[in-house]
């Protein structure tokens, strides 16, 4: 169990948390929510200890321990794969190097023996004899091969290394998990897996993830950040939404009927409050228009940004037609004869363990490369863009957002 109390954190004339106090029970999973900047990170950060709330205070059980999902991907660079994920349960890791120094000496001493027998015991007591096998079982279900497992860090891909660092929070099964989007950089597979692990998790987890489907899958309880507070609702993604919509539904309907009524009210008084017989009636009515309560609809911190494609113009019926595509890469094939013909309306997902086929696919219908046989066309009228997996080669220059963005805006009549 974690719990906040008090917690308010302000940077400068911006307050993200004003006297949050809430309560994250064992057993359960809660997505963290809210808009971008509302601060999900910085909540994780303070429940890890990472950030000192200007007021406030964290409380953990006794002797439970805090597993977080680190972000520092350079932070283990000269350490290995293995000893990365073992690293996620310090007291353990520990144990483990005491261990190994004391059975590594020549001479053994009595004291050591005393020391060792001390080692051994806690070291069972943690299930330190089942550490690296459960290692290896987390190391496999997030895709981390087994010759991977004794390479340094600093040899590893950044997504591998993402992978590695997510099997250290998960490792040796925390009282209290806090992972900040664990699905970064994971195939399909990889989240399937995490989602039956989180399920089966015994313990307290906290996630934030833009990722609606995982925080359906996962999540027993929604925490939502909005209006400065933390508002807890008891079901997943979708329970909150319905949820959330038909609170905001009920304060909007009661302040209508409120305002309503006032406005019922200030008409009588207006026509009667100069008329003798009606005059008592005038100002008992006014006595109620004073008791009438409008609330305050907070101000939510999410955006609805809307994004719409306008076509220079109409396409035709055929979007693409690729025709026995195949490309070598340092004599691996990597596409085969494919052929593929996209219609209009079509929306395709290209999924697979295999990502530089993908990425080589993409290239060349981007004209970055050339296929070794095979062809391509695209629709007459169809204008591309295209966004890469890999993108400093775009900002490569001095140039500021604005001039920046400016290269790929098509110049209107009168600009240049």
């Amino acid at each position: 169990m974690i719990s906040a109390t008090n917690i308010t954190l302000s940077y400068g004339k911006r307050v993200l948390f004003k006297d949050v106090n809430i309560k994250f029970t064992p057993g359960n999973c809660y997505g963290l929510i809210g808009a971008n900047g509302a601060g999900k990170s910085t909540f994780l950060k303070i429940l890890a200890g990472e950030i000192e709330p200007d007021k406030g205070t964290i409380s953990v059980g006794a002797r439970e321990r805090i597993a977080v999902l680190r972000q520092d991907h350079f932070a283990f660079d000269e350490e290995t794969v293995f000893n990365t994920v073992m690293m996620g349960h310090t007291r353990l890791y520990k144990i483990m190097a005491e261990r190994e120094a004391i059975y590594a000496k020549p001479d053994f001493s009595e004291e050591d023996g005393v020391r060792s027998a001390e080692l051994e015991a806690e070291f069972s007591e943690i299930n330190g004899y089942e550490a690296e096998s459960e290692a290896a079982v987390l190391l496999n279900g997030l895709g981390i091969p087994e010759e991977l497992r004794h390479r340094r860090m600093k040899e590893l891909e950044g997504g591998d290394k993402v992978r590695v660092l997510l099997a250290q929070a998960l490792f040796g099964t925390p009282d209290v998990l806090l992972l900040d989007e664990p699905t970064n950089n994971l195939d399909l597979k990889s989240i399937a897996w995490l989602e039956d692990f989180l399920f089966r998790f015994p313990n307290t987890d906290l996630v934030v993830s833009h990722d609606r489907t995982f925080l359906n899958q996962v999540c027993t309880h929604t925490a939502d950040i909005d209006f400065g507070r933390i508002q807890v609702y008891v079901g997943n993604y979708d329970f909150w939404y319905q949820a959330s919509q038909l609170t905001l539904k009920q304060k909007q309907d009661e302040n209508r009927k409120v305002t309503d009524k006032a406005n019922d009210l200030k008409e009588f008084i207006q026509r009667f409050s100069s008329n003798a017989s009606k005059a008592k009636q005038a100002t008992s009515r006014k006595k109620l228009l004073d008791k009438l309560t409008i609330e305050d609809m907070p101000v939510s911190s999410r955006k609805y940004p809307y994004v719409v494609f306008k076509p220079e113009r109409p396409c035709g019926d055929i979007i693409l037609e690729i025709d026995s595509l195949s490309k070598k890469i340092d004599g691996v094939t990597v596409l085969d004869n494919l052929t593929l013909t996209v219609r209009k309306g079509d929306k395709i997902a290209f999924v697979g363990g295999n990502s530089l086929a993908k990425t080589i696919l993409f290239q060349i219908l981007a004209g970055e490369l050339e296929p070794d046989s095979g062809s391509f066309r695209w629709g007459v009228t169809i204008t591309r863009s295209y966004f890469p997996k890999e993108n400093g080669s775009y900002f490569e220059n001095d140039l500021n957002l604005v001039e920046w963005l400016g290269q790929f805006s098509p110049p209107t009549e009168g600009e240049h």
